[in-house]
This record gives C-alpha cells, sequence and structure tokens, in this order.
C-alpha cells in the first residue's frame, strides 16, 4: 500500500494522474453526499494553490481548480477540541461549551451529523475525535483515533494514522449503502505532532525522499526580538508556544528537519485526499457530491517566535478553506473568495447541501450563496475566543474582534489590550493600542466587541 500510494503521488507531482471533474450540475435543489477533508493544525497559506512555494498538494490543489477557495477564512476558536465542535455544532465555544477537550453540551439532535442521520443519510466519522468520549453509537459508521502517527493495525503491526484514515474512509465509500446519501467526515491526525515524541513529525518512510534538497525558508518574523515583541506574559520561558519552539525550531538546522517532516505529513494527507476524490469518481460519485477541504486551526511555522496555535494571531486563526460543489456553473470554478467565512459556517452549509433545515441554535450561515450566488450582505467582522489551558502562564486566554483591516485583541487573564492595523502592519508586528492616532476607532472596536461577545453566547 506505501509502494502504490508513493508511486501515485508522484505521478500526481508530476501533473499526470488523470483528470476528474464535475460534468453538468446537479438539477436544483437535488440534495448532495458531502465529504469533510477535515486537517489538523495546518494553516491557510500550506497548500501549493495558495501559493506556497515549497509544500506539494497535488491532489488538493485540484479540488480548489473544481471549486471554490476561501482566502479568508477562519476558526472562532483555535485548538483542536474546541474548533471541532464548533464545526459539528455551527456554535461558538461560548454556546457549545467546549472549552478544551470535553464533550460539548449541545444537543446531539442539533449538530450536523445527528441532523443528517435523522433524515436516513448514512454518516461515519474516521480518525481524530477531540471531543470527549467518542459516540460511537451516534454515528452508522465510526472508528475514533489518533494521538500518534504509527498506530496498530489488525494483524499486530503497525499502520501509519494518515493511511488508516485513507483505509478506513475507501472502505466506507465502498460499503455504504446504496439506496441512501452519505455524510464522510475523514478527520485527520496529521499533521499535528506527537507532543511527547523527540521527533515530533513521524512520516511514513517512503516520504522521506520528499524535500529533501529543499531549503524551507524561515520567517522573518522567526527571531528573538520579535518573540521579545510579545506582551510580557507572553514573552517568557512558560508560555507553551514558546516551549514548543524550542522543541522544533531552536536552531536553523532543527527547523529544517522539523518544517521537511511536516510538510511531508502534509503531502500524504494531500495523497488520501487524491484516492477518497478517486473513489468518489469510480463510484460516479462527483455530480452529487459536496466535497470540503479545511483544518481545525492555523499553525505558527516559528512566526513571533512560536510554535502552534492558541493566540489571536493570523498565522494561528487562518485556515484553507475549498469547497468543491457539483452545483457551481463552470465559470464559478477554480475561483476565490475573500469574504471571511468561518468554521461555524460549515454545519450549516452541510446541512442545507443534504437538503436538511439548520436550527435555530446554529450560529453560522450556509456558504453556498457565496459562490452560488445570491448571499447579499455578508459578515465584515467576527468574534474570536481562547480559553485558558492549564494556567494563565502556558496558555492564556484571549479574545478578539478580527477584520480585514485591523484586529483588536483583549487578554482577559491580564486585562490587557492590543490593537493591530492589518492594511500597514500584516504580520502584526507593531501594536498601536496607545497610539493617538487610532483612539477614535478603538473607541469604536471597544463598543462593538462587547456585542458581538454577548451575540456569541
Amino acid at each position: 500500500m506505501i509502494q502504490k500510494r508513493f508511486v501515485t503521488l508522484v505521478f500526481a507531482l508530476a501533473g499526470l494522474m488523470p483528470a476528474s471533474g464535475w460534468a453538468e450540475p446537479p438539477a436544483a435543489g437535488r440534495p448532495l453526499n458531502v465529504v469533510v477533508l477535515y486537517a489538523d493544525d495546518w494553516r491557510h497559506d500550506t497548500l501549493g494553490c495558495a501559493g506556497n512555494p515549497i509544500v506539494k498538494t497535488p491532489r488538493i490543489d485540484a479540488i480548489a481548480r473544481r471549486g471554490v477557495r476561501f482566502t479568508r477564512a477562519c476558526v472562532t476558536t483555535s485548538i483542536c477540541g474546541v474548533s471541532r465542535a464548533s464545526l459539528f455544532t455551527g456554535q461558538w465555544m461560548s454556546r457549545h461549551g467546549n472549552r478544551a477537550f470535553d464533550a460539548f453540551a449541545t444537543p446531539w439532535s442539533e449538530t450536523f451529523p445527528g441532523l443528517l442521520r435523522a433524515h436516513d443519510v448514512h454518516v461515519g466519522l474516521i480518525g481524530k475525535w477531540h471531543c470527549g468520549a467518542f459516540p460511537r453509537d451516534r454515528f452508522d459508521v465510526g472508528r475514533a483515533y489518533g494521538g500518534t502517527h504509527w498506530q496498530p493495525d489488525e494483524q499486530g503491526g503497525t499502520i501509519h494514522v494518515t493511511e488508516k484514515n485513507e483505509r478506513d474512509a475507501l472502505s466506507f465509500l465502498r460499503g455504504r449503502p446504496r439506496e441512501k446519501p452519505f455524510c464522510l467526515t475523514v478527520s485527520f491526525f496529521a499533521t499535528h505532532a506527537e507532543d511527547e515524541n523527540p521527533r515530533q513529525y513521524l512520516p511514513q518512510p517512503s516520504s522521506m525522499s520528499l524535500y529533501r534538497d529543499a531549503v524551507i525558508p524561515e520567517p522573518p518574523t522567526a527571531g528573538d526580538a520579535f518573540f521579545q515583541r510579545l506582551p510580557d506574559f507572553l514573552a517568557t520561558d512558560a508560555n507553551e508556544g514558546r516551549i514548543r519552539w524550542r522543541w522544533r525550531f531552536d536552531t536553523p538546522e532543527h527547523y529544517q528537519e522539523s518544517m521537511k517532516n511536516y510538510y511531508r505529513l502534509v503531502t500524504e494527507v494531500d495523497a488520501t485526499c487524491g484516492a477518497v476524490v478517486d473513489e468518489l469518481e469510480r463510484q460516479g460519485l462527483l455530480d452529487d457530491t459536496l466535497v470540503i477541504f479545511t483544518t481545525d486551526n492555523g499553525y505558527f511555522h516559528g512566526e513571533h517566535g512560536l510554535a502552534d496555535k492558541w493566540y489571536p494571531f493570523e498565522e494561528s486563526i487562518r485556515v484553507p478553506l475549498i469547497l468543491a460543489d457539483p452545483r457551481m456553473p463552470p465559470e464559478r470554478r477554480g475561483t476565490t473568495n475573500d469574504e471571511l467565512a468561518l468554521n461555524v459556517d460549515l454545519a450549516p452549509t452541510i446541512l442545507a447541501a443534504a437538503g436538511v433545515a439548520a436550527p435555530p441554535s446554529m450560529q453560522g450561515r450556509d456558504l453556498a450563496p457565496l459562490y452560488l450566488g445570491g448571499a447579499g450582505p455578508w459578515r465584515t467582522e467576527f468574534f474570536y475566543e481562547h480559553p485558558t489551558i492549564t494556567n494563565i502562564r502556558r496558555i492564556p486566554s484571549s479574545e478578539a474582534l478580527v477584520r480585514k483591516d485591523i484586529k483588536y485583541i483583549v487578554w482577559p487573564d491580564y486585562d490587557r489590550e492590543q490593537l493591530f492595523d492589518l492594511v500597514r502592519d500584516p504580520q502584526e508586528m507593531n501594536d498601536v493600542i496607545d497610539d493617538p492616532a487610532y483612539a477614535g476607532r478603538l473607541a469604536e472596536l471597544r463598543r462593538r466587541f462587547a456585542e458581538v461577545k454577548e451575540a456569541a453566547k
């Protein structure tokens, strides 16, 4: 299997994979199947189609060519468990109640898997769960696992977690009841690090030749001077983002090793996404299936002297989001959209595509009108929230009012504010909270912040 996957990857990188695509859009109003390809710890620019000059993602790039890529997609909380709860419930953390990795309080009957199954859709989840105990009985097919890159297999050996994702996803598609519509979430563990493993990122042996000769540029904001520009309560050795920076990026050599292995995991996930799309095509399902690729949060690759996520800076909150919807007219395929799309929008989008009404408890919006037409006015801002994890020195809580041009941040544990002009300072290096030139705007942002925070409840 590994050798076959590597050969497939080589052909894909060479541009020799057979073209697949949708013919005519399905009839208006016909419910769609849904496949959600949901990766981990993978920010918005870690795609070839997003302009990354190093990483190779030919199969996800191909999905983007047949759909729409949202260039300003964000999460409302940048951490695995909370973001996944928001995916399933269409709600902010303030409403669903998962403040780390616990079960969410939202009734299952108000989640997209629960609603779809109640409407006789065959529902599956493969891979990472991270929202308390896995509710196996809530899915027609549920196989939850993750935490390590190498997993035990049924023969007593080991299998790479991404290869296991692929095997189980294909098993779902091949074994599904043919008379029912379906919804499958392939929830990858990659590219999450193995937190307790000194190597952090453990790709498959067949991938080790990838990126071998590449030199991955370090971000211009990776040095200690940029770390020291963070608020004093973040610019400490107790900051978990700094601890993990030392695990991965503390020397140029270590940076190259970590990033190459991280990118190998990316390309392995890309190959599995391609295998899933190939199976849909083999079964003649592409004309009837909405394919979504996204991730649970962004990721620091050394920016601000940090690793991982959590904080409300751009690298942490922005994620890739691609929707390949067979209802799209040909002239709109392969386009981009810069509206603020959020992870809470995916549940109502999935339900609408499947012909099921979203409950009033969902706070997101159906994204389809943005690429099918008729969206009307769209959001120009959103509320970001993150809880304290363990203690205020390790991962302090953060909140923000995020717009495309400006960002107002609050650190509740420390009663501290920050303000960044994203037009003049897209890398968020210069805090202008005390600049008199922004006094009027700051007053307006403070008022609006209180309103959007209340609305998230």
